[in-house]
Protein backbone atom coordinates (compact mmCIF):
# COMPACT_ATOMS: atom_id res chain seq x y z
CA UNK A 1 0.00 0.00 0.00
CA UNK A 2 1.44 3.39 -0.98
CA UNK A 3 1.67 6.33 1.38
CA UNK A 4 -0.92 8.22 -0.70
CA UNK A 5 -3.41 5.36 -0.39
CA UNK A 6 -2.87 5.30 3.36
CA UNK A 7 -3.36 9.07 3.69
CA UNK A 8 -6.41 9.49 1.43
CA UNK A 9 -9.16 8.19 3.78
CA UNK A 10 -7.59 9.96 6.76
CA UNK A 11 -7.33 13.24 4.86
CA UNK A 12 -10.94 12.95 3.68
CA UNK A 13 -12.12 12.36 7.25
CA UNK A 14 -10.13 15.37 8.47
CA UNK A 15 -11.58 17.58 5.71
CA UNK A 16 -15.12 16.48 6.58
CA UNK A 17 -14.49 17.21 10.26
CA UNK A 18 -13.19 20.69 9.38
CA UNK A 19 -16.17 21.38 7.13
CA UNK A 20 -18.56 20.42 9.92
CA UNK A 21 -16.67 22.54 12.45
CA UNK A 22 -16.18 25.64 10.29
CA UNK A 23 -19.19 25.47 7.95
CA UNK A 24 -20.29 29.10 8.41
CA UNK A 25 -17.20 30.76 9.80
CA UNK A 26 -15.23 32.68 7.17
CA UNK A 27 -12.76 34.00 9.72
CA UNK A 28 -12.20 30.46 10.96
CA UNK A 29 -11.43 29.28 7.43
CA UNK A 30 -9.04 32.19 6.93
CA UNK A 31 -7.24 31.38 10.18
CA UNK A 32 -7.10 27.71 9.22
CA UNK A 33 -5.61 28.60 5.82
CA UNK A 34 -2.92 30.77 7.41
CA UNK A 35 -2.12 28.03 9.91
CA UNK A 36 -1.94 25.48 7.07
CA UNK A 37 0.58 27.59 5.15
CA UNK A 38 2.76 28.00 8.24
CA UNK A 39 2.56 24.31 9.19
CA UNK A 40 3.30 23.17 5.63
CA UNK A 41 6.32 25.48 5.36
CA UNK A 42 7.70 24.29 8.70
CA UNK A 43 7.06 20.67 7.74
CA UNK A 44 9.00 21.05 4.49
CA UNK A 45 11.93 22.74 6.23
CA UNK A 46 12.25 20.42 9.21
CA UNK A 47 11.47 17.20 7.34
CA UNK A 48 14.09 18.14 4.74
CA UNK A 49 16.62 18.69 7.53
CA UNK A 50 15.75 15.34 9.15
CA UNK A 51 15.96 13.50 5.83
CA UNK A 52 19.31 15.19 5.08
CA UNK A 53 20.55 14.08 8.50
CA UNK A 54 19.41 10.54 7.57
CA UNK A 55 17.13 10.27 10.60
CA UNK A 56 14.53 8.48 8.49
CA UNK A 57 13.95 7.28 4.95
CA UNK A 58 11.02 6.61 2.67
CA UNK A 59 10.58 3.65 0.35
CA UNK A 60 10.76 5.27 -3.10
CA UNK A 61 8.52 2.57 -4.55
CA UNK A 62 5.67 3.75 -2.29
CA UNK A 63 6.02 7.48 -3.08
CA UNK A 64 4.35 9.52 -5.81
CA UNK A 65 7.73 11.05 -6.64
CA UNK A 66 6.92 14.73 -6.02
CA UNK A 67 9.21 16.34 -3.46
CA UNK A 68 9.35 19.74 -1.82
CA UNK A 69 12.92 20.16 -0.71
CA UNK A 70 13.84 16.65 0.36
CA UNK A 71 10.39 15.91 1.80
CA UNK A 72 7.98 13.83 -0.27
CA UNK A 73 4.59 15.45 -0.90
CA UNK A 74 2.89 12.66 1.04
CA UNK A 75 4.70 13.76 4.19
CA UNK A 76 2.72 17.01 4.15
CA UNK A 77 -0.47 14.99 4.44
CA UNK A 78 0.29 13.97 8.00
CA UNK A 79 0.75 17.58 9.08
CA UNK A 80 -2.41 18.68 7.27
CA UNK A 81 -4.46 15.88 8.85
CA UNK A 82 -3.21 16.84 12.31
CA UNK A 83 -3.97 20.53 11.73
CA UNK A 84 -7.50 19.92 10.42
CA UNK A 85 -8.41 17.42 13.15
CA UNK A 86 -7.05 19.50 16.01
CA UNK A 87 -8.83 22.64 14.74
CA UNK A 88 -12.10 20.75 14.22
CA UNK A 89 -11.95 19.11 17.65
CA UNK A 90 -11.10 22.45 19.28
CA UNK A 91 -14.19 23.95 17.70
CA UNK A 92 -16.57 21.02 18.20
CA UNK A 93 -15.75 19.89 21.74
CA UNK A 94 -17.38 21.92 24.49
CA UNK A 95 -15.13 24.23 26.43
CA UNK A 96 -14.88 23.76 30.17
CA UNK A 97 -15.02 27.52 30.67
CA UNK A 98 -18.32 28.05 28.87
CA UNK A 99 -21.57 27.57 30.72
CA UNK A 100 -19.95 26.76 34.05
CA UNK A 101 -22.16 27.56 37.03
CA UNK A 102 -20.99 30.36 39.26
CA UNK A 103 -19.25 29.46 42.47
CA UNK A 104 -21.21 29.52 45.77
CA UNK A 105 -19.17 32.50 47.01
CA UNK A 106 -20.12 34.52 43.91
CA UNK A 107 -23.79 33.67 44.43
CA UNK A 108 -23.57 34.75 48.08
CA UNK A 109 -22.01 38.07 47.08
CA UNK A 110 -24.88 38.70 44.63
CA UNK A 111 -27.51 38.11 47.35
Amino acid sequence: MSYAMLLTPLLLAAVVAAIVAFRRDRRGWAALAIAAVVVMALTVVFDSLMIAADLFRFDDALLLGVRLGLAPIEDLGYALIALLLVAALWRLLPSRGRGVATSPSAEAADA
